[in-house]
This record gives C-alpha cells, sequence and structure tokens, in this order.
C-alpha cells in the first residue's frame, strides 16, 4: 500500500499529515486517487495535479 505525507497545507489539512492511497482510476486520460488519513477518518479524492503538486510517497508496501 503507498503512503503519502503532505508537503503543505492543504483543503484544511495540515502539513506533514499522513494518508493512505485507497483507490485510483483512470477514465478518459484523467487520473483521480482517493486518500484516507492514518485513523481513516477523513478521505479525500483528488486528480493527478494535486497529488503531484501537493505529496511525497513515503513508502510503497
Amino acid at each position: 500500500m503507498k503512503r503519502y505525507k503532505l508537503k503543505k497545507n492543504f483543503k484544511g489539512l495540515k502539513k506533514g499529515t499522513q494518508f493512505y492511497l485507497i483507490a485510483e482510476s483512470e477514465f478518459i486520460g484523467v487520473k483521480d486517487f482517493v486518500l484516507r488519513t492514518e485513523d481513516l477518518a477523513i478521505r479525500i479524492s483528488i486528480n493527478e495535479r494535486e497529488l503531484h503538486n501537493n505529496f511525497i510517497l513515503l513508502k510503497y508496501e
């Protein structure tokens, strides 16, 4: 499972918050990602640009 960390504050979430990548989907060339916090309390859906601009890949298990 991929784990990401926020580079900077994003959509009301604080820098350093860690997320698990739950799902990836692609439709007509547009990629969407669903991420959940470590405690599974918050779920966000973002596009590929937001993922690369705001998140750092920590671990790929």
